[in-house]
């Protein structure tokens, strides 16, 4: 599955990072284009997505799928695939609609690493 998400990665300009964590943001699998580029700060807010995503279901239009959050030097895109969540880390001149067609061609790589955390 690292060939594909990298395969993938390199088919969005400006896309730097694709990682799988678990709903907990335990991470499962990360790859990366840039060796250089610093999410030290990752950790840290991947597991408020899931907050975030239950906050956001409360609004009455129905269950959360992705969170866009747009910073000064970059851009983060997250997927609810429960039990995981997909990230994407991007500079702030990535194309977002590019990161979102990735869903789809993403979610026949996910089952065995869905199955895998659901026994665990």
């Amino acid at each position: 599955i690292c060939i594909f998400l990298l395969i993938f990665l390199s088919r969005v300009s400006g896309l730097h990072v694709i990682q799988i964590t678990d709903r907990d943001g335990v991470p499962l699998l990360r790859v990366s284009q840039e060796k250089n580029v610093d999410f030290s700060l990752m950790p840290s807010f991947i597991p408020t997505f899931t907050t975030a995503c239950d906050q956001a279901s409360k609004l009455g239009l129905g269950r959360n799928k992705t969170i866009i959050s747009m910073y000064s030097n970059y851009q983060v895109v997250q997927m609810n695939k429960l039990p995981l969540i997909l990230t994407f880390v991007g500079s702030e001149n990535c194309n977002t609609g590019h990161i979102l067609a990735l869903e789809h061609q993403v979610d026949g790589y996910l089952e065995d690493i869905k199955q895998a955390v659901n026994e665990a």
